[in-house]
């Protein structure tokens, strides 16, 4: 489970991840990370979405429940940039049929494209 302080929750902070932030995709998911360095630091938020079309709400929930918990492991990397961060995971359908360790290798390796980027 992410801290409070690590969720982002506001309809704004979604909205400006996903528009205005770097954006990285795979087969399962897709990542969209802001940075702020002009204002003051802050911790790093992430945010899911995890549409209908991945399926019905158990199969959304566990698909949530496991980007939930790799996200916690990556958090060191979005700590360490600078100034505040905000993350949106977006899973894609086939992330209801990838196993845990594909979500994680996916996910690994879309947060270093848009983390060196």
């Amino acid at each position: 489970m992410l801290s409070a302080v690590h969720r982002l929750t506001d309809a704004d902070g979604f909205r400006r991840a996903v528009r205005s932030g770097r954006r990285a995709g795979s087969a399962t998911l897709v990542v969209h990370l802001w940075v702020d360095t002009d204002g003051a630091p802050g911790p790093a938020q992430v945010g899911f979405t995890v549409s209908k079309a991945v399926g019905n709400a158990a199969t959304r929930n566990r698909v949530k429940r496991r980007l939930r918990h790799l996200t916690r492991e990556h958090l060191a990397v979005l700590e360490g940039l600078p100034g505040r961060a905000a993350l949106v995971v977006r899973a894609l359908p086939p992330a209801a049929d990838a196993s845990y360790a594909a979500l994680g290798a996916d996910l690994g390796r879309t947060l270093a494209k848009v983390s060196a980027a």
